[in-house]
């Protein structure tokens, strides 16, 4: 079981270099990633965007373009189009997104002709790192689902256990996350924390046990667990936290990036490759663990 981000890079640097392709591929924080990346042999990289920006970018970096295939495609629609194309069609390539709006590289991976969509909800997972804390939290959605309706709920569970098994958590513990830790019919959180659980008794929802609703503190504090008297045994030792709303999800996550310390790593999934969408704001050490945990996963 991977205990960390750094042992998260270290297993992606171990197995097969796959291929990551760049989607509009002219940023400098990106480029510097992808580099750390290929530099560690976790990744070949195959840049798509503006060929004058990228190999200026690169120039400025001091990359040796050589080391990149570059496909010349100014056009930012067409540029994804053609890296989803190639994702679509080889086996160990995955796609990260590079200076274009999210809904315009994600309406070509959704594309029903070549996309990389699958039945399931795409949905946004982070794993991160937090000194206070003795094992890895994963955190889904803070990113893409903005409202999510039970049976999407069931669908970003699914897609985060995906996750965790890849990093070898066989049967992962899944918290689902509310205000309070009781059922209350005025809160929409807590209803569908109880019909998730449900379903995870009943063989809906496999490969994890779940529970809630818990309040966020009662999910990853053993003590405030037993202090409020929550007999789950799941309660304080949750590995997926699953959020209510975009809102708790975004929060969540900035709060721990930019006022904890975090380290994370985080990826779409639910399509049939993994898609590494940062936000711009993420560091550039960020967005390489970002491409590690891809590799790590782009096969499931």
């Amino acid at each position: 079981m991977i205990k960390s981000i750094n042992e998260l890079v270290e297993t992606a640097i171990q197995i097969k270099t796959k291929t990551l392709v760049v989607a509009c591929a002219a940023d400098e924080h990106v480029l510097e990633a992808v580099e750390m990346a290929r530099a560690n042999n976790i990744i070949h990289g195959i840049l798509i965007g503006s060929r004058i920006e990228i190999t200026e970018i690169l120039n400025t970096l001091q990359i040796d373009e050589k080391h990149y295939e570059i496909i010349d495609e100014p056009d930012k629609q067409t540029a994804c189009l053609e890296a989803v194309k190639l994702v679509s069609a080889n086996q160990d390539y995955f796609l990260m997104k590079g200076l274009v709006d999210t809904s315009i590289i994600l309406k070509a991976a959704l594309n029903k002709e070549f996309g990389l969509r699958t039945n399931n909800r795409i949905s946004h997972v982070s794993v991160m790192e937090v000194a206070t804390h003795d094992k890895l939290i994963f955190m889904s959605d803070g990113a893409m689902n903005i409202s999510p309706t039970l049976d999407e709920k069931r669908q970003i569970i699914e897609n985060s256990v995906t996750i965790a098994h890849a990093l070898g958590l066989s049967s992962p513990n899944v918290g689902i996350i509310a205000a309070v830790e009781k059922e209350n019919t005025q809160m929409e959180a807590t209803v569908d924390a109880v019909k998730l659980v449900d379903m995870n008794r009943n063989g809906v929802i496999k490969g994890c046990k779940v529970g809630g609703p818990f309040a966020l503190d009662n999910a990853i504090n053993k003590e405030a667990a037993i202090h409020k008297g929550i007999s789950d045994p799941i309660a304080g030792d949750i590995d997926i936290l699953i959020m209510p709303r975009i809102e708790a999800g975004n929060v969540f996550y900035k709060t721990m990036m930019f006022l904890a310390g975090a380290k994370s790593a985080s990826v779409i999934a639910g399509a049939k490759k993994p898609i590494v969408l940062t936000s711009r704001a993420d560091s550039t050490e960020s967005k390489y663990y970002s491409i590690a945990l891809g590799a790590l996963v782009v096969n499931l």
